[in-house]
């Protein structure tokens, strides 16, 4: 039992950073690839779980051992042009993003109870940004996880249905598929909803805020001892959090596909839609699941958009900024969370198509992530950054694999 509470413990920015990644913008689109496609994309959350791990791992580890963000360590080895371009490009990723979350959250909402769903839609984005504001940093790291466990409405989704295991199995393990332009868009898709910038940029920030809250600890940069503790508590917490991610990945590809493909509904334009079809199909029970599970992600997701797009730009312009401050110690800061949040909300209520949104969020997100994890690459391999800490061979291996992957689905985005 110790042992357990001891596992759970060590559970945090990981665990909240692989939750957020399915956001329902991510679930909209893995509803999209089991709609369009069934079980012949099961495949791509096995190859994505360990590029996501490890390239967000070495995030985390640049937080830990420098005691900076992201941003705060680009800043310090490359030209401002290539940072202000590079926060710029998030923070607009982000806010696209918070929209269409937003969006949706309104609309799942409205799915459930009826009435407006612009009304939920700013009721939402009133409360997260609200948390992010007066809520304290430990109690609000503690609300977010056990925000988590909406998650689980997927897993519980999947055993509502009929599923024909053994050709689940065969498109996870052994997929046979047809190589097509939409496969590759969904593809491309799945990649970059998975793996995402503002996910490199979160994580970092959140081992820095539990560096500033323990009075003992230091950058490891700077000799601290339990250098390896540190590293194996972030291996454990960043893995069970990335595997956690795409597990409900999975879970999601596959209902939709034993739903929705099966039905013959291959085109879903929003997670709330998807959560729609599935009523007639798959009964009241899993459509009431998918909703509940829509909200629960987008009340995780939009602090984490939100708070990393402020991370990064407090850090480019060396303002003072973390959530363990008060409002008036940090205006710039929580100005920056209010921006992304409120402006998410607003534009939300405009006639922004979601499909769209979702584009081009996937867009800019796709060709902001491969150069931002080069940048994170070369960081992790510059002593003046990491002294003389060292990443794992295998993990850096990975890291430059994932880089590369990346870079593949930004040009497959081009080409298509």
């Amino acid at each position: 039992m110790n042992r357990r509470r001891e596992w759970l413990r060590q559970l945090g920015p990981g665990l909240i950073t692989g939750a957020a990644d399915d956001d329902p913008s991510g679930i909209a689109t893995y509803s999209q690839a089991g709609a369009q496609f069934g079980y012949q994309l099961a495949w791509t959350v096995v190859l994505t779980y360990p590029l996501m791990a490890s390239i967000q791992l070495i995030s985390a580890a640049l937080g830990r051992v420098t005691g900076k963000g992201l941003a705060a360590n680009i800043r310090i080895c490359f030209p401002k042009p290539v940072v202000y371009a590079v926060v710029l490009l998030l923070l607009v990723a982000n806010i696209i993003n918070i929209a269409a979350d937003i969006a949706a959250m309104g609309e799942a909402l409205r799915l459930v109870l009826g009435g407006p769903a612009h009304f939920y839609a700013v009721f939402f984005g009133g409360l997260s940004l609200a948390l992010e504001i007066f809520v304290s940093y430990r109690q609000y790291t503690r609300f977010l996880k056990w925000l988590t466990l909406a998650l689980l409405c997927y897993a519980a989704a999947l055993f509502s249905v009929n599923v024909p295991w053994k050709e689940v199995l065969e498109g996870t393990l052994w997929p046979h598929v047809a190589i097509t332009a939409d496969l590759m868009t969904v593809v491309v898709a799945i990649f970059g909803t998975t793996i995402s910038p503002y996910l490199f940029f979160w994580q970092a920030s959140q081992e820095v805020e539990e560096l500033k809250a323990s009075p003992a600890a230091a950058p490891l940069k700077d000799g601290a001892r339990g250098v390896r503790h540190q590293f194996r508590r972030m291996r454990f917490d960043t893995f069970a959090g990335m595997g956690f991610s795409n597990a409900i990945a999975w879970c999601i590809i596959v209902s939709t596909g034993a739903t929705l493909h099966g039905a013959g509904v291959t085109d879903i334009r929003s997670a709330a839609q998807a959560a729609e079809a599935l009523r007639p199909i798959a009964g009241s029970f899993a459509f009431l699941l998918f909703s509940l599970g829509i909200i629960g992600t987008g009340l995780l997701a939009i602090p984490v958009l939100a708070g990393s797009a402020a991370y990064a730009v407090a850090e480019t312009f060396r303002w003072k900024g973390s959530l363990d401050l008060k409002l008036y110690q940090a205006r710039r800061f929580y100005g920056i969370v209010a921006i992304a949040t409120l402006g998410g909300a607003l534009l939300s209520l405009t006639k922004l198509d979601p499909m769209k949104a979702l584009f081009w969020s996937a867009v800019i997100n796709g060709m902001v992530a491969p150069p931002i994890m080069l940048v994170m690459m070369l960081l992790a391999r510059n002593k003046r950054v990491m002294g003389t800490v060292t990443i794992h061979p295998l993990v850096a291996s990975l890291g430059w694999i994932a880089t590369a992957v990346m870079a593949a689905a930004m040009l497959a985005m081009f080409v298509l």
